[in-house]
């Protein structure tokens, strides 16, 4: 399947916009540093985390031209589905991402409590996603990193 497969469904094609993937790209580094501060609890932590993996796999979405129909549900899921399509995230990769999508909507709709090591486990993973689009950027379209 493409991400042209899922126009009208879940994405939409939009021009990719340098200014606007700096932003996302900015907005997660703030993220994940916000998820690093002391003092925060382990749910702060992880949606913080969450929330800068969700802002990277954006940058990789918008750059690849697509955006979500936010209007629609699952509009996460599908972010999280595009990234073998941009930045050639791998299957085991995918898997853990979608885990920690799930157990976000278990959190925020069941008020379960976030251990620390999943909170390590969301960062290490937001970490990752960041450096590794910031370097699918760099390869692929240098040219939205002005």
């Amino acid at each position: 399947m493409t991400l042209d497969n899922l126009l009208g469904l879940s994405l939409e094609a939009v021009v990719a916009d340098a200014s606007a993937i700096q932003r996302l790209l900015e907005a997660a580094r703030r993220s994940l540093a916000d998820s690093r501060l002391a003092g925060i609890s382990p749910e702060g932590r992880f949606d913080m985390a969450y929330k800068a993996i969700m802002q990277s796999a954006n940058a990789a979405l918008q750059a690849s031209g697509y955006r979500t129909l936010t209007s629609k549900p699952g509009h996460h899921q599908t972010m999280l589905q595009s990234l073998p399509k941009t930045v050639g995230l791998d299957r085991d990769t995918l898997i853990l991402l979608d885990t920690l999508r799930k157990q976000r909507n278990v959190i925020d709709y069941s008020g379960d409590v976030v251990s620390a090591s999943m909170a390590d486990e969301a960062q290490m993973q937001a970490e990752r996603l960041l450096l590794r689009g910031e370097a699918w950027l760099a390869e692929r379209h240098p040219d939205l990193l002005a």
